[in-house]
């Protein structure tokens, strides 16, 4: 036995191998060892190999599901070996091989998948510093390329993409791909593109890949080839649910970079959860595959403004009436049609996918009613795309029954009435029972014993049974087949006869019912394309229903698109920020235009600088997806990128401090914003000394406004930065006011014009718990500062006058000690050597 699985294993030495034996799925030596640790089950010894006993580890098969969960959430592969022989015939062990590699970007169980999140395999190959990428959701068949430059724009799509399982060229040296969980390095001669144009073409029967846009993606494709080839190889099966691919293009989209994905907190917070994050909050999708369509629109944000109306339109005629109400209603008999479709097209559909489909089906029509009241094209387009299927809902109907079992093997799944001859082998088995009683009534009749009766164990077939004390009177006839404690049980030529029959005809019924299963598997593939579509609309008009809801609910309104630079917000809000809040959300306004690219904001901490600067993003966000968005009124013009340099990290692991990282994420903004794009810019320069701080970040806001000129919000505590709008027509100065009373801060979150004059840093600290007498020290320090003393002077407050000295620069300018000292001398009354101790004197306390 284990000469074959090691066989077994060393054509599959990355996988973890699940070798059936029984009821059990055997896992040996280090897989057994890091099953163990993995999955907390216990680790034994069998046997011996080298004097060593083989470590084994065991998992039940009826619940081998839940640990493949954990494993794959792991990032493990696993090869299952299941008995293909027949015990009886073989000689040695049974046959075994490998009908599946169930790997994380590669599992289409429904129990292995988070229903709301896509489950994507991605491939990467390179040639220098260009990137092709393919990713596929092998659940759903939707299979895309695209290829990008540079490092920064590789993370901003694995931000993006999120795989599961990243497949990459072994001559990749970034530990960005290598070090991602579920990352397999493939042999580069697997990404050729001309290998992969022809698996690619003959698994889309077309002569060249130039419909689907991609013909000279060269880097691309050989992800692509790469990554069909190793489906293939996982999935031991057909997939003709992969009918095409299509090609993203960066500029149909806002780009957003990974650190903006992370600052603006679309489906991960900051702490690493899900909860309080935009798409929390948006996410009212009625079936699955919504809510994964609107993750997906999250991530990418559209530049095409005909696309972005189009979808306003829809939701303006959804909320009209409040249609969206009995749209989302027809919508909840809809199941996950993509992911049941990939499972039927991969023939691992299971009962229960079939009736989820057929109700989903039946809601279609009632849904295509309810949509002809809404007066919107897209509306109209995706009605039609959603087409009905009359005939599949009758054979469904018919062939399935209410409530499957969960599998197939066990039969009970075909209705009565479908198929005659299954009825017939059912009828022969159902029957038995009371063939059975009557036999019983005969024999106890002619034989006189009155406990005398008829049975059946799995072990020997039907029998008689007769107590010991009166089995000395059985007929003749009676042929003993098994002897027990107080009892014998015998078997008659008519009852073998019967046995013959009934065990044939269960055997021969759930061998009918598998068949009858297949054939439904084959007559819903013949539509599995249109159903696709169907599905895809389907999934559309849920998230155009999921925005017009949100939009009534939250206080949405509709923005526009303008042509003229400008980015004008009445009474904006953060929409994530007011669910968490018990107080009323205090709203903002916020006008970028030609004359007026850049707002310094300045104002204490926890006054809401950041708070204000995301919401703004936000809203951009929001209306780059065709959503409402949450302000009174919103006109914007269409963005190029949308960009975040907020809050401090490091990077630990790549050798990068928290100031590497701002100066990194900086330079990035500085080398590819563009006047089309959305800055956001908060306490640059925090990082490092104070006036090396300063100094960048006065630098910074100059190119910003001058060169690059986007649309910028720059949130500083450099008050020093207050006076460049006195230089720099297009940059003006708002605040974020706070008051205290009674030596208690209030914050009133609301943006005024012009800088702020106050930090109410001690304030903020006594709020966090600070201990009095540390803030009684800091605020005799601070008032020693604010004045300047001979120990402690005072600073200038622009770069200009940097020196060594760090102090705060809220301060104001005050008159130096040693200028004071020398306005009041007399030099004319000094002597020689009193002019040169004077001399010492300054030129100690400079």
């Amino acid at each position: 036995m284990m000469v074959q699985y090691l066989a077994i294993k060393a054509d599959h030495p990355r996988d973890m191998v699940f070798y059936r034996m029984g009821d059990f799925y055997e896992l040996f030596y280090d897989d057994a060892k890091k099953a163990a640790e993995i999955l907390d089950i216990t680790l034994t010894a069998r046997g011996k190999s080298a004097g060593e006993p083989i470590p084994m580890a065991g998992v039940p098969y009826h619940a081998a599901e839940n640990y493949l969960a954990r494993l794959v959430k792991a990032g493990v592969s696993v090869a299952i070996a299941e008995q293909i022989g027949d015990p009886a015939t073989s000689k040695g062990p049974v046959d075994r091989k490998v009908v599946r590699v169930v790997t994380p970007g590669t599992v289409s169980d429904e129990a292995l998948l988070d229903e709301r999140v896509d489950n994507l395999l991605l491939a990467i190959n390179h040639s220098a510093d260009d990137y092709g990428l393919a990713y596929l959701d092998l659940s759903t068949g939707r299979f895309r390329v695209l290829e990008v430059s540079g490092e920064e724009a590789l993370t901003g799509e694995l931000q993006r993409l999120n795989p599961a399982e990243t497949l990459y060229s072994d001559t990749i040296g970034h530990t960005i791909v290598s070090e991602r969980t579920g990352a397999r390095a493939q042999p580069e001669w697997e990404f050729d593109s001309e290998s992969a144009r022809r698996a690619l073409n003959t698994q889309f029967q077309t002569h060249d890949l130039q419909g689907f846009g991609c013909d000279d993606l060269d880097l691309a494709i050989g992800a692509a080839g790469c990554l069909l080839q190793y489906v293939k190889d996982t999935q031991r099966a057909g997939l003709p649910h992969l009918r095409s691919m299509s090609h993203e293009s960066r500029a149909e989209s806002v780009i957003l970079d990974a650190a903006t994905r992370r600052n603006l907190e679309i489906d991960i917070n900051m702490a690493g959860g899900d909860s309080n994050t935009l798409f929390s909050v948006l996410d009212k999708g009625v079936t699955a595959m919504g809510s994964r369509l609107l993750r997906r629109w999250l991530h990418r944000p559209l530049t095409d403004i005909g696309v972005l109306e189009a979808r306003q339109d829809a939701i303006s005629a959804l909320c009209a009436n409040y249609h969206y109400e009995t749209v989302r209603e027809n919508l909840k008999p809809i199941g996950d049609m993509e992911r049941i479709l990939a499972r039927v097209a991969l023939r691992s559909a299971r009962p229960r996918d079939l009736t989820r489909l057929l109700s989903s089906l039946a809601a279609l029509p009632q849904l295509r009613s309810e949509l002809g009241h809404c007066a919107a094209p897209l509306l109209a387009s995706l009605s039609a795309q959603a087409d009905t299927y009359p005939k599949l809902v009758d054979l469904l109907d018919r062939a399935v029954i209410d409530n499957p079992p969960v599998v197939i093997r066990d039969g009970g799944v075909i209705a009565d009435g479908y198929d005659a001859e299954l009825d017939e082998l059912r009828e022969i088995s159902t029957g038995a029972g009371n063939y059975l009683l009557e036999i019983e009534q005969r024999e106890r009749e002619a034989t006189g014993i009155s406990t005398l009766k008829v049975g059946y164990n799995r072990v020997h077939g039907y029998y008689i049974e007769i107590g010991r004390s009166q089995s000395e009177r059985a007929p003749d006839e009676y042929i003993r087949r098994q002897t027990l404690k107080n009892a014998e049980r015998f078997i008659t030529p008519e009852l073998k006869e019967f046995e013959d029959k009934a065990l044939s005809s269960k055997s021969r019924a759930l061998a009918r019912e598998k068949a009858l299963y297949d054939e439904l598997i084959d007559k819903l593939n013949e539509d599995l394309a249109a159903l696709q579509d169907t599905a895809a609309a389907v999934s559309e008009i849920d998230v155009l229903a999921c925005l017009a809801e949100r939009a009534e609910n939250l206080s949405l309104c509709r923005p526009t698109f303008v042509q003229e630079q400008v980015f004008e917000v009445n009474q904006g809000r953060h929409l994530v920020v007011e669910q968490v809040l018990d107080e009323p959300f205090i709203a903002n306004d916020t006008l970028l235009d030609n004359s007026r690219r850049m707002l310094l904001i300045t104002g204490p901490n926890m006054g809401g600088k950041s708070t204000y600067m995301r919401q703004n993003a936000v809203i951009a966000l929001l209306a780059h997806i065709g959503s409402f968005v949450p302000a009174t009124s919103a006109r914007l013009a269409p963005m190029d990128r949308i960009f975040t340099r907020i809050g401090s990290s490091d990077d630990l692991a790549s050798g990068r401090s928290t100031f590497m990282v701002e100066m990194t994420e900086t330079a990035n903004i500085l080398h590819n914003a563009t006047p089309r794009s959305l800055v956001l810019m908060d306490e640059v320069g925090r990082g490092t000394s104070t006036f090396d701080g300063l100094s960048l970040a006065w630098a910074a806001a100059v190119e910003l406004a001058q060169r690059v000129q986007a649309f910028t919000l720059f949130a500083t505590h450099y008050f020093e930065l207050t006076s460049l709008p006195e230089s720099c027509s297009t940059m003006a100065n708002v605040h974020l006011d706070a008051t205290e009373h009674q030596d208690h801060v209030v914050f009133l979150h609301h943006i005024q014009e012009g800088p702020a004059n106050r930090s109410f840093g001690l304030q903020v600290a006594k709020l966090a718990g600070i201990p009095g007498p540390v803030l009684k020290a800091a605020g005799e320090k601070l008032l020693e500062l604010e004045q300047g003393t001979p120990e402690t002077p005072a600073v200038a407050s622009h770069p200009a006058a940097a020196s060594s000295a760090q102090v705060d620069l809220f301060a104001s300018p005050a008159p130096h000690p040693v200028i004071d000292r020398l306005e009041a001398l007399d030099v004319d009354d000094l002597t020689p050597r009193q002019a040169l101790d004077l001399l010492y004197q300054i030129k100690k306390k400079l």
